[in-house]
């Protein structure tokens, strides 16, 4: 248990960040589950819009440091060259 006031502040902190950050992780992790469930239904022009999400949410995750840039651009990477093997 925190004992100082610091560290009560800082176990509140931590708390609040957790919630947001688990909540925005999984929001890449559903973003991408779209992208691959499109292409395991050979849908070309669904799996594209889903990609484009997919992108975005991932790019913005990565900005906010909830994800490791290079982490996001290497599923954005494989996400496209499956997509792109779809058509």
């Amino acid at each position: 248990m925190a004992n100082s006031k610091q560290a009560i502040k800082r176990a509140k902190q931590n708390a609040e960040t957790y919630k947001l950050r688990h909540a925005q992780r999984s929001m890449v992790r559903t973003a991408v589950k779209a992208v691959r469930a499109s292409i395991e239904a050979k849908d070309p022009v669904k799996a594209k819009e889903m990609l484009n999400n997919a992108e975005k949410v991932l790019d913005s995750s990565a900005s906010k440091k909830v994800i490791h840039k290079n982490a996001a651009a290497r599923t954005k990477s494989r996400l496209s060259k499956a997509v792109k093997a779809l058509s």
